[in-house]
């Protein structure tokens, strides 16, 4: 699809000027200009506006008939099992809550007038000549108008001290449950992101500039930019966070050389060609999450892990899981573990001949990868010599907000869902579940910058894997939400595959597990949780950054930090306390780690050197099947 200029990308100081309706241009404005060249200026200007607003008002229309023709009776989209009801128990608890503690809910009321309060007397003193003082900073304000216009001003200080005020409502209601009060605070969280008024035209000084400047070419551009993102999801509104055409899988992502030397209904499994002459003994097998495609990896020479790992000498295979239809809506979680762990184990023997490999889990990958090393401990199969876990959790007790809708009735519904679309989880629901808890970062700033700004979405490698979106089966979906995020089944030793109850502690072997300060999907407190279950010697680390940037931090970026401690107390909060902080990143901490338990070196391994034949060239042909 051929891109459509940004408005972006016009000279900065100089006004579009879009045709008019005779296909003459308005005439620009001149130092010395009369009074008449200066009135028809003014009506040419005005004409535009008017025609430009006119054919967005007829793009709007056409915006409705694509919403209302792409809801079906019967059919929900993915914000819809989240909202509004699921919201009405955690409010309604709130509400109940200051209801019967009114001198607390007094006391809140006071603080606000105080704030109030506070900040007219700051814009009376700025109003009468004071100095403004700088307020809390927030980076939806970064324009200069907020700051220089009075009225801005206290339109953005009103707003960011209500937001503050409302959210705390949540953290000083000691009678909520830990649940409720993450979910009451969640859509207060929503209610105030979507009110913010940046989100809007009279009260965003870009978005009013720039119209002004394009003569609402901007606003037109917006509003054919909402069309093709409703028809993208068939009646529901899919954000683009970025130029999809701008990036394919094996062209300028996912490069680093391999081949795919087995594969099953379940996953493809890579081998990477090597980097260097000798390679450590043990194979390094790694199983990414399925949520996901694996390629976040791999995205970009400069960022890949797996491209830093077998220039360490390492041989390196990695699962590219498929991107399951209505067929594989009976996989369970005991099938990946089958088709994925104890069939890629096979796989790396027959390609290589090791007997023995090193193994990394990343995510639900890693919580895979944890039930699967006690399933081979039952089995007394010692194949997998260590492992490393990517913020990866074992226990669910405190997981992180996807909790919020996850309880028997969100589930019920999420089941009606999947068979509704043929044994599935969309991956637009799993997408937008994602997007909802970063609302402000991952939706409005979007919904400013397409629509209201009427610009294309930036080009950037993560948000375009973030948007490539994986379906995910039914009955392994289920699964792994009543086990896992319901019933605590593998961390409290009731979860059961392949005829084993899965027992944590009988896994001996040494464990290097990582989690990231920022994670609001696998929290470190969360993750912390596994240095106590496992039986072996675990190393844990706590890397700077959140789910994802967390992860995948290369040396070379010179970016965040990590913190190791030898010591390991029962609070997160104490470990981090007494831990010691090194700068960039953890990659060579962990590859120190691993290089202890690799072996000797050998000759280097060729894909298609071993038993396996092979099959076609990285990335392969599962990763490039999208869920649309």
């Amino acid at each position: 699809m051929k891109r459509r200029k940004s408005l972006k990308d016009q000279p900065a100081h100089s006004p579009l000027q879009p045709a008019s309706r005779d296909n003459a241009r308005a005439e620009p404005a001149t130092k010395h200009e009369t009074a008449s060249q200066k009135l028809r200026r003014q009506t040419a200007d005005s004409q535009e506006l008017a025609l430009n607003l006119m054919k967005a008002t007829g793009e709007a229309i056409e915006a409705s008939a694509t919403f209302w023709s792409g809801h079906k009776p019967g059919t929900r989209s993915a914000i819809e099992l989240f909202a509004p009801r699921h919201a009405v128990h955690a409010m309604g608890s709130l509400a109940r809550y200051y209801a019967t503690h009114p001198k607390e809910a007094v006391k809140h009321q006071v603080d606000l007038l105080k704030q109030y309060g506070a900040l007219g007397s700051r814009l009376l003193k700025r109003a009468t000549g004071g100095t403004p003082e700088s307020g809390p900073t927030d980076k939806r304000f970064r324009d200069a108008s907020w700051d220089e216009n009075f009225i801005l001003d206290a339109i953005k200080q009103s707003y960011l001290i209500g937001t503050k005020w409302l959210l705390n409502l949540t953290e000083h209601a000691a009678g909520l449950d830990p649940i409720t009060r993450q979910r009451a605070h969640f859509y207060l969280q929503q209610y105030a992101d979507a009110l913010a008024p940046t989100n809007f035209l009279l009260t965003n000084p870009e978005a009013l500039r720039l119209t002004l400047e394009s003569k609402g070419e901007n606003l037109l551009k917006g509003i054919r930019h909402f069309r093709e993102d409703l028809e993208a999801g068939n009646g529901s509104l899919r954000v683009r966070q970025t130029d999809m055409s701008a990036f394919t899988v094996g062209e300028n992502l996912a490069l680093t050389p391999g081949k795919i030397v087995y594969q099953n209904q379940l996953m493809q499994l890579i081998q990477y060609e090597p980097a260097t002459k000798q390679v450590y003994a043990r194979p390094l097998l790694i199983f990414p999450p399925w949520i996901n495609k694996y390629y976040i990896l791999d995205l970009t020479p400069e960022k890949s892990f797996i491209k830093y790992a077998v220039s360490m000498g390492y041989t390196v295979f990695v699962v590219s899981w498929v991107n399951p239809d209505q067929h594989l809506a009976q996989m369970t979680f005991e099938d990946y573990m089958h088709h994925g762990v104890l069939d890629g184990l096979d796989a790396v023997e027959q390609a290589t001949g090791a007997k023995e490999v090193n193994a990394i889990g990343y995510c639900i990958g890693g919580t895979l990868l944890g039930a699967s090393l006690a399933y081979l401990a039952a089995q007394k199969d010692k194949r997998i010599k260590s492992a490393t876990f990517f913020a990866a959790q074992v226990d669910f007790t405190e997981a992180g907000d996807l909790k919020i809708f996850i309880d028997p009735e969100q589930i019920d519904e999420l089941k009606e869902k999947m068979d509704e679309a043929g044994g599935v989880l969309e991956g637009a629901t799993m997408a937008q579940t994602f997007n909802l808890l970063r609302s402000r970062d991952l939706i409005w700033n979007y919904v400013v910058n397409n629509y209201l700004l009427g610009r294309e979405p930036p080009v950037f490698d993560l948000l375009y894997w973030n948007a490539d979106a994986t379906r995910m089966p039914e009955a392994m979906h289920l699964f792994y939400l009543k086990e896992c995020y319901l019933q605590n089944n593998l961390a409290e030793g009731r979860m059961v595959l392949g005829g084993e109850k899965l027992d944590l502690s009988r896994i001996k072997i040494p464990v290097y597990l990582q989690s990231s300060r920022d994670d609001h999907i696998a929290p470190y407190r969360s993750v912390y949780k596994g240095l106590k279950l496992f039986g072996g010697k675990v190393k844990f680390i706590i890397a700077g950054s959140g789910h994802i940037a967390g992860v995948i931090n290369p040396p070379a970026a010179n970016k965040y930090q990590f913190w190791t401690n030898d010591q390991t107390p029962d609070n997160p909060e104490d470990w981090l306390a007494t831990a010691s902080e090194h700068k960039g990143s953890w990659w060579p901490d962990w590859e120190r780690w691993l290089r202890a338990k690799s072996g000797k070196k050998v000759p280097a391994r060729h894909p298609g050197d071993g038993a396996l034949c092979v099959l076609e060239d990285a990335p392969g042909s599962y990763v490039t099947v999208k869920a649309d």
